[in-house]
């Protein structure tokens, strides 16, 4: 599985495989250290010396041109920076692996992992190829004891994994690529469209990027269950939430639960008065932004929703507003319009094109009409959602009620034979209705 990931990896470029093997055997060395140093002065210079390590590259290899660009405009330099950073590519999944292993050392470091003593094993946690290069974070407790008592093969639940992928690749080559053509028309000249086209865009982008993450990581996931390993959930239908709190709790969780363990709570989490958490909430979802990318879209993105958990937490203290189940429709629908408004930020070229798109969004502005082909595939689209949404809402809500049920049907030949024709008809409807192919979205973090 080790030389399979690092094949996998080495396709797309040979020579950053360099870069994961080094960060895996520093932290992999240093985390030993840690956990057999008897003074906590010692510990902690160990974990400064591997969070160097780890964040360093990071902001090498990822913020460089960013940090540099801006310092030449805090200077009043007109040269730009490209000579040095354009010989640098930005390594697939640096941000990802690079979590996982900081995370690791951390967990060493308070006492609450024994450090992993098979170098190769700790090299694949980090390396795993289904979720190497866009998540799920996984954790070394979820993943390293997976790797020390390997599922036989006949307990592999292949139905429910084959299951995952077929719906992963639905979201992304059905519904996520076919969205991509109406919001990459629109947020390519948002000075141009009229404002029914941006609504249009901003609404398929946001549809885009969870049918584009959530399939990647169904993909994913299902992926790893063929191989006997279970990947944490990162989904759970986040447009269904109520609130900005639940819709972290429900969206990119692996992320999520990072954050809130190795950030939100080192920095007081809500226990030093309700300024500082304010504080805490504005500046670790920054952070969160920040991750994403280095462009201060990014931050204004994380920021928006600092902002939204920040009046979410200050109303409901303020005016204690209990849970009304008639209210929770609106509730949805209000966190689902500010969440895609703030999705505006996200997919901008830059800020000037954001305050532009947000500008002929609440003004009324002539412009280009997108085709009529173009819209109804947007219609399509969301009902699908829609439909699938409903459904997930009423008979699963979390994938452990899937596995049950596959679980079940994987022991009738009869239930196995009609889940195989199923299957391969899924596949057809997928490649006939497939759109142009395009690569996932958070390929590029």
């Amino acid at each position: 599985m080790l030389f399979v990931s690092l094949i996998f990896y080495g396709f797309w470029n040979i020579n950053y495989l360099i870069l994961i093997i080094w960060i895996s055997f520093v932290d992999f060395v240093l985390a030993l250290v840690i956990h057999g140093a008897k003074s906590k002065r010692f510990r902690l210079f160990f974990l400064l010396a591997s969070l160097s390590n780890s964040l360093g590259l990071l902001l090498f290899f990822k913020y460089g041109h960013f940090i540099a660009e801006n310092w030449a405009i805090v200077a009043g330099s007109t040269q730009a920076p490209e000579t040095f950073w354009s010989r640098w590519l930005l390594p697939v999944g640096i941000s990802f692996y690079t979590f996982q292993s900081i995370s690791y050392v951390v967990d060493v470091y308070h006492r609450e992992l024994v450090p992993e003593r098979k170098f190769s094993s700790y090299l694949l946690f980090l390396s795993f190829f289904p979720q190497l290069v866009a998540g799920p974070i996984v954790t070394a407790k979820s993943f390293l004891p997976q790797i020390r008592r390997p599922l036989h093969f006949l307990r592999i639940p292949f139905l429910f994994g084959t299951f995952l992928i077929i719906l992963g690749l639905f979201k992304k080559m059905v519904l996520a690529d076919h969205l991509a053509e109406v919001a990459d028309i629109v947020f390519s000249h948002p000075d141009s469209m009229s404002s029914r086209a941006l609504w249009m865009g901003m609404f398929s982008y946001s549809l885009q990027i969870y049918c584009d993450f959530s399939g990647y990581t169904d993909i994913a996931q299902g992926t790893a269950v063929l191989f006997g390993f279970h990947l944490p959930e990162n989904f759970r239908m986040p447009y269904l939430s109520s609130g900005f709190s639940e819709f972290w709790t429900r969206w990119h969780i692996s992320l999520s639960q990072w954050l809130k363990k190795y950030l939100y709570i080192p920095l007081g989490g809500n226990r030093m008065g309700i300024f500082l958490t304010y504080r805490n909430l504005i500046l670790v979802m920054a952070i969160g932004g920040l991750w994403h990318g280095a462009s201060w879209n990014f931050v204004v993105w994380g920021v928006g929703h600092g902002i939204f958990l920040v009046m979410e937490r200050w109303v409901g203290i303020r005016y204690s507003i209990k849970a009304l189940p008639a209210l929770r429709p609106f509730k949805i629908l209000f966190t689902f319009f500010s969440v895609t408004l703030l999705w505006i930020f996200f997919r901008s070229a830059n800020l000037v094109d954001s305050l532009c798109y947000l500008q002929g969004i609440f003004t009324k502005k002539e412009g280009f009409l997108l085709p009529y082909t173009l819209e109804m595939k947007f219609v399509y689209c969301f009902l699908l959602i829609l439909i699938g949404h409903l459904i997930g809402n009423r008979v699963f809500k979390e994938n452990k009620q899937l596995l049950d049920i596959f679980e079940k049907m994987q022991n009738s030949l009869g239930k196995l034979a009609f889940l195989a024709f199923v299957a391969v008809l899924s596949l057809i409807i997928i490649v006939l209705y497939s759109a142009e192919s395009k690569p996932f979205v958070y390929f590029v973090f």
